[in-house]
């Protein structure tokens, strides 16, 4: 009978680059990359549910600044902010006798700040218009009932809007796992960094390479899976019961 771990410890031992020291750096880019999502993506949300509701008010000076952020945001490059945060960091007069330096001298903080602030402009608009798209129907039972605004937006609009974000903000899940492969060029050694590390070190892109894709997929599908299940959960009331 095959002994499959056997046959993969002797797959390891025969490629240099699979061994325990570079599957050590392949579990700290992991590490690193699912970090820096995990918090930018919930730092990003937490920013995102007050910009909706700010974005969708019918007062200009309460919306506008908040359309020109996601506006700005969603029309540059992620790179490009990455790098005006992490390079332009250090010429703001002051900043290196503070307190926040020994923070924001690290690769990961000034990353974690760009990736923050660009989720947070992409999911401010999906929120937008999911408020915008909740019916009046359920607007005008929760006046009905004598709901205050605030009441209603907690109750009612907000979490209608979020069953209705969700298939569109698991998408944007998704892009912030593969943008986050552009961490690397600021020194972090996230999944994309690992890679390149071992294909400098043996020059063996293909397998470097190719492994790392692989692990980006393992994640997407996890990803894939959970919004899945979320939404059959959360939208099973939409699904045409059988008779």
């Amino acid at each position: 009978m095959l002994d499959i771990s056997a046959w993969f410890n002797d797959l390891l031992a025969d490629n240099l680059i699979f061994t325990p020291t570079t599957l050590g750096y392949y579990w700290e880019g992991l590490v690193t990359t699912t970090q820096l999502v995990f918090l930018s993506l919930v730092a990003g949300l937490i920013l995102a549910v007050p910009l909706a509701i700010m974005r969708s008010s019918k007062h200009k000076w309460i919306s506008l600044p908040v359309y020109l952020y996601t506006y700005v945001f969603r029309g540059t490059p992620l790179l490009i902010q990455l790098y005006i945060i992490y390079y332009g960091v250090v010429f703001i007069d002051g900043i290196q006798e503070t307190f926040l330096w020994p923070v924001l001298k690290e690769a990961f903080y000034p990353a974690l700040i760009a990736f923050t602030l660009n989720t947070a402009a992409y999911t401010t608009e999906i929120f937008r218009g999911a408020i915008k798209a909740t019916s009046k129907g359920e607007i005008e039972a929760a006046r009905a009932y004598g709901m205050s605004q605030n009441l209603m937006m907690r109750r009612i609009i907000l979490p209608s809007a979020f069953r209705r974000a969700l298939p569109a903000y698991g998408n944007e899940v998704i892009f912030m796992l593969h943008a986050s492969a552009i961490a690397s060029v600021v020194t972090l050694m996230d999944l994309t960094g690992a890679a390149r590390f071992v294909y400098a070190r043996f020059y063996a892109p293909f397998d470097a390479f190719l492994f790392v894709a692989a692990i980006y997929l393992c994640l997407t599908f996890a990803i894939l899976y959970f919004f899945r299940f979320l939404e059959k959960k959360l939208l099973a009331h939409l699904r045409p019961q059988n008779s």
